[in-house]
């Protein structure tokens, strides 16, 4: 509940409450006043404001005043300090800050986790943003969370990815796949085992620093394990080997700035209706303008550029490749509806 965020204000508000309810009845017993007259008396007194009393009060009031005045006007500003402070160092923003991204978490599904938001998490936040893919960031330091400019605020975690809790909240149960780019490779390793136990069909893909940490991370339930300085060593290789193929390579994985990229989709996303049919009579070309240009089978095997009498079954995928106008009506056409 938000209620119990508020925890540091229960105490300056209980005391201001205690002073008000102590003045009221006080006035109300000693000079018989009704309980609007008191409750003006008591404002008047502990706010020290000067304004004239109802009536002259008797000594005992006059006495009962002075004690009133003596007991608030340290408990009063403390309490106000208290308060004003918890406003200026921006806890109540925050207070409701988290509050919103606590409802917006709980509405998150198919969505993607990155945790850790070093050089390679920028970079696939920065990739999924651009595909308008929904994720949730899992960051540790809480200090470089102003720097996040280019992130929707409400979907930062800050928190510790290797603990069961964080990973609950960021909505594993209902993601579609995990990133995790911690800087330790055992810190990657507890995250994916945890992943894995509370949500045994999400996709996980894991970096690695130590060559050795491969066959961990994959043992403990990594689909992809992605180590960066291998990749990077070989793809400026196969920048001078092959330039073009490569930089081709690049915009149809969206790295690039032109309007058309490669995707795929699985057979168990089709509709029931589609499933069991072949490529040629899905007519994705004559519909939409995209094209199939690959096909993984049920038994794991790449097929490029597909029969027209491929049969598409429940376990298998297509690559498509067309603009991203194209592939989101085909999207919209042939996937089963939430």
């Amino acid at each position: 509940m938000i209620f119990s965020q508020f925890r540091q204000l229960y105490l300056p508000l209980a005391l201001i409450l205690l002073i008000f309810i102590f003045g009221i009845a006080g006035y109300m017993l000693i000079e018989d006043y009704n309980f609007f007259d008191a409750l003006y008396m008591s404002v008047i007194t502990i706010a020290t404001v000067g304004f004239s009393e109802i009536k002259p009060l008797s000594l005992s009031g006059r006495m009962f005043t002075v004690i009133l005045i003596i007991t608030s006007i340290g408990t009063f500003a403390l309490a106000i300090t208290r308060i004003t402070k918890y406003v200026i160092d921006g806890e109540f923003q925050r207070v409701f800050r988290n509050y919103r991204s606590d409802k917006k978490l709980s509405k998150m599904k198919n969505h993607v986790i990155i945790c850790g938001y070093g050089r390679n998490g920028k970079q696939a936040a920065s990739r999924l943003k651009a595909h308008k893919t929904p994720f949730v960031l899992i960051e540790s330091n809480e200090a470089g969370i102003d720097s996040f400019t280019d992130i929707d605020r409400e979907l930062i975690i800050v928190g510790d990815a290797t603990h069961d809790e964080v990973l609950i909240k960021a909505g594993i149960k209902h993601a579609h796949a995990l990133i995790t780019t911690l800087p330790k490779d055992a810190d990657n390793l507890f995250v994916v085992l945890t992943a894995r136990v509370i949500n045994p069909g999400i996709k996980i893909i894991s970096r690695a620093s130590d060559e050795h940490s491969d066959i961990k991370l994959k043992r403990a339930g990594a689909d992809n394990v992605i180590m960066p300085d291998k990749i990077g060593g070989a793809h400026m290789a196969s920048l001078v080997l092959k330039p073009n193929i490569v930089e081709f390579i690049d915009v149809l994985t969206g790295g690039g700035d032109i309007e058309f990229h490669l995707d795929e989709i699985s057979g168990e996303e089709l509709q029931e209706e589609f499933r069991g049919k072949t490529i040629r009579e899905l007519e994705i070309r004559n519909k939409f303008g995209a094209n199939i240009i690959g096909f993984k089978s049920s038994e794991g095997q790449y097929v490029i550029n597909p029969s027209p009498d491929t049969i598409i079954k429940h376990d298998s995928k297509i690559f498509i490749l067309g603009s991203h106008e194209q592939i989101n009506n085909l999207r919209k056409e042939f996937r089963q509806k939430d």
